[in-house]
């Protein structure tokens, strides 16, 4: 499996490289005082680099679907006030209602298919109040389903700016493409 190989066999020893990639920037940050957000949306891949940044001694804040609003309100607050050093979000979780400036970097650990979701879970560290520039890397296997997603976001992000935008560019748009935009294809 292109994320961690411990996703398709839990008894797997091998570590995947993202999250080894992943503690490894983690671990410089650290060193140099700044916060992360780190996006995923797999629970289970999250889970995975949760329990080795623990292993290594980070401070983790945590936040999935499954996070009550008392709990998600905790763990906001917890990373905010600095004793969390890597804050873990569902993408689909982290994605509204979050002001999280506290984090000057954000990583994605896979891609999902609508880019305006891993967007909006990026604009989390993207608010009023911060005083940093936000670095975003996204972790992303060679070689992999990943690469043809973010193919895939690129043409919606062409589509859509081409429909958004203030001049007639819209109107050179296919009709194959204005059914594949409207499609989800």
């Amino acid at each position: 499996m292109a994320a961690d190989p411990r996703l398709s066999d839990p008894t797997s020893p091998v570590v995947g490289g993202k999250v080894q990639h992943l503690v490894k920037r983690l671990e410089d940050l650290r060193e140099s005082g700044d916060k992360a957000l780190v996006f995923s949306t797999f629970v289970r891949h999250l889970t995975l680099a949760r329990d080795t940044l623990i292993e290594r001694g980070f401070r983790v804040a945590w936040l999935t679907g499954a996070t009550s609003a008392e709990g998600r309100a905790r763990a906001v607050a917890a990373f905010q006030d600095g004793q969390a050093d890597v804050f873990l979000l569902s993408t689909k979780a982290g994605g509204t209602g979050l002001n999280l400036t506290a984090a000057s970097y954000v990583f994605h650990m896979d891609p999902w298919w609508n880019p305006a979701a891993e967007d909006q879970a990026t604009d989390r560290a993207h608010r009023i109040g911060q005083d940093k520039p936000v670095t975003v890397y996204r972790l992303i296997a060679a070689d992999t389903v990943e690469e043809k997603i973010l193919a895939m976001q690129a043409e919606k992000r062409e589509l859509m700016d081409a429909l958004l935008s203030d001049s007639d560019s819209s109107s050179s748009l296919s009709l194959q493409a204005l059914q594949d935009l409207l499609l989800g294809t």
